[in-house]
């Protein structure tokens, strides 16, 4: 990513983003160093956000780096100090941290449920009150949420993290009609990326008996449309152009124009596009 002639929207901007040692959080990390803007990048695995940081610094951007689990609210809100102390102001985040999972809620543990609830939910929301004060203090803040295209429609075996993705775009909305209602100098917009070559089926858990590998091989096979690189800079020019709501991916956007005119048929269509997307038995084992 190069920046773009007369583009100095993010130049010298204090950026965070969360999960920033793979996926879209490192393809929006090497982006935004692209733009000129300085980053605090966080990841649960250390070595991972550690490897995005040195991309970047070889960019020549100032980079604070970190290993931060979101869904730990005093570490979230002693991070946030930790940033601001850093640079000295912080203009804008990027909740992009999220695990996925895989199960039917006749089949699915509470403890399961719960866990992709806090990660995507709770910790978007933890990251978002913390740094709240100091986007407000910039004067120029924005906050940046990463729903999913299963934050518009729903999709058998997914009803956790259609829960999750519904609650943030739901949060994600209301938060930015009360900067509006306040006149706080916050800009918010939630992002819906559609299938993207991401390592977050890779790392996906699914419920007892069934074979995560074959989860992977699925998604990557029939979903996994756009590379995270695409979806980055989609995002990126969505900020840009202060758009509310930014929907990646040709099929995502389809997909939306469906729910919205066909609320129900988009529920039916869901529950016949599962046939292609059958999750085998796991492997027995000797």
């Amino acid at each position: 990513m190069t920046k773009k002639p007369g583009d100095d929207s993010f130049a010298g901007k204090v950026v965070v983003i969360t999960g920033a040692g793979s996926g879209i959080g490192r393809a929006l990390a090497v982006n935004l160093a692209g733009r000129g803007a300085k980053l605090a990048i966080s990841d649960i695995n250390g070595a991972d956000v550690e490897a995005t940081a040195l991309r970047c610094e070889a960019m020549g951007v100032e980079v604070k780096v970190d290993r931060l689990d979101i869904t730990e609210r005093e570490d979230v809100a002693s991070y946030a100090g930790g940033v601001r102390a850093h640079f000295g102001t912080v203009n804008q985040i990027y909740n992009n941290a999220g695990i996925t999972y895989y199960g039917t809620v006749e089949r699915e543990l509470f403890k399961d449920m719960e866990r992709v609830l806090d990660v995507n939910f709770w910790g978007a929301v933890n990251i978002t009150k913390a740094f709240l004060p100091h986007l407000i203090d910039s004067g120029d803040g924005h906050v940046v949420t990463i729903s999913s295209l299963f934050g518009l429609i729903t999709f058998p075996g997914q009803s956790a993290y259609n829960a999750s993705k519904f609650a943030i775009r739901g949060f994600t909305e209301a938060l930015r009609q009360e900067m509006l209602v306040a006149k706080h100098p916050v800009r918010v917009t939630c992002v819906h990326p559609g299938g993207i070559k991401t390592g977050v089926a890779r790392n996906a858990t699914v419920v007892d008996g069934l074979d995560p590998v074959s989860f992977a091989n699925t998604f990557d096979k029939r979903l996994a449309l756009h590379t995270p690189e695409m979806a980055a800079e989609t995002i990126t020019e969505g900020v840009r152009r202060h758009r509310a709501r930014v929907v990646v991916g040709a099929e995502a956007k389809a997909l939306d124009w469906l729910v919205r005119i066909a609320p129900v048929g988009s529920q039916r269509f869901g529950a016949w596009f599962s046939r292609f997307f059958a999750v085998a038995p796991r492997p027995e084992t000797t």
